[in-house]
């Protein structure tokens, strides 16, 4: 897998011009037969599946944004939120020589990652110039889509780095109550770990899970339950108030909320709690995150990342203090209240409230 790495990304580095080429933003390609594209605000997605054996291949073309940045931090920052930030990667990336290209400067690396049960590639190439910076993202776990991958990195070309225009990574969205581009519930969930073997992590049997649910009508909850096997107790917050989106600016300001302890139960099962052990603090705090409402990686599933300017209560320490959250259908939570908890928005529909249309299903 290492070596097919390497040779994906020496072809990329000796692109040629290729007739008939499609174009997206400064990276013009050849679309592979059979892939499908789908473009949204912040990038464009050419991606293919086998629906019977689960193996796809995908790539990413993010838009080119404005950047003050050396070119070695463009691609430490992309490396951070687009592969490490979406799948398991082990080691870090074995990088090749950097190399320029119509005035941009490209950095690449590739690192093999876990998905699951299954073993993928992952690579990165961000390239940077005249205050500006782009990159291409590819993963695959099938190696029946290596070849198409060597054809559309054979097909990449950089247009020449324009001086004035640049494009904007997150578009301007109302803030009106029953957006569906962020109404809903979304979704961060973690499997705790005992170690590595063989370089594959080792699920425990543990979670991490953090939700948020955002309403119609301007309010949201967010709940967190952590069921670790090396912690004594579960621990579950519980977070409530109203979300005002205003461009790609999303604040949130909390009016109640509660966290505690909770002892497991006799059978010890993760899906069962015992009585309560204590109850704990929880710092609200009224936050302005910088939202991406059309971040797509990792297959065809919707995410949307949250980004704050420092660590937060709710999201704890993250790369960049940036989250990435996975849509996901209401009745498909997996936390649960403790018993006799009640948060008030039990049942609570995603609907607009001027409408009463359903949003998000």
């Amino acid at each position: 897998m290492k070596k097919s790495c390497f040779a994906i990304l020496s072809i990329f580095l000796a692109v040629s011009a290729i007739a008939q080429k499609q174009t997206f933003d400064v990276v013009s390609y050849d679309l592979p037969k059979g892939w499908q594209q789908k473009q949204n605000e912040g990038g464009l997605q050419l991606s293919i599946t086998d629906k019977k054996t689960g193996g796809y291949a995908l790539a990413i073309i993010t838009k080119a944004t404005a950047s003050t940045a050396t070119a070695d931090e463009n691609f430490i920052s992309d490396w951070n939120k687009l592969v490490k930030g979406t799948v398991q990667v082990d080691t870090e990336p074995a990088m090749l020589p950097p190399t320029t290209e119509n005035g941009w400067n490209i950095i690449s690396g590739a690192v093999n990652y876990t998905d699951g049960n299954n073993k993928g590639m992952a690579t990165l190439l961000t390239a940077t110039g005249e205050e500006q910076t782009v990159s291409v993202v590819l993963m695959t776990n099938a190696k029946k889509y290596e070849s198409d991958l060597v054809a559309l990195l054979n097909s990449l070309k950089l247009l020449k780095a324009p001086s004035n225009k640049i494009s904007e990574s997150n578009t301007q969205v109302k803030d009106e109550p029953g957006n569906n581009s962020i109404v809903g519930l979304w979704v961060n969930y973690t499997i705790e770990t005992s170690g590595y073997y063989n370089g594959m992590p080792q699920p425990s049997g543990g979670y991490f899970r953090k939700e948020y649910a955002f309403y119609g009508d301007g309010t949201y909850l967010f709940r967190m339950k952590n069921w670790a096997v090396y912690v004594k107790d579960i621990q579950f917050v519980y977070e409530s108030g109203t979300w005002k989106l205003n461009g790609n600016k999303l604040t949130i300001t909390p009016k109640q909320g509660k966290g505690g302890w909770w002892n497991k139960s006799a059978s010890n099962r993760t899906n069962e709690w015992g009585s309560l052990a204590k109850t704990g603090s929880w710092k609200m705090e009224s936050v302005t995150y910088t939202v991406n409402l059309n971040y797509y990686i990792g297959g065809y599933e919707r995410k949307i990342t949250l980004q704050s300017t420092s660590a937060t209560e709710r999201e704890g320490r993250q790369d960049n203090n940036t989250i990435i959250l996975n849509s996901r259908a209401k009745g498909e939570s997996l936390i649960d209240n403790p018993p006799g908890v009640k948060t008030g928005f039990e049942n609570k529909p995603f609907t607009d409230a001027a409408t009463s249309k359903t949003v998000f299903k």
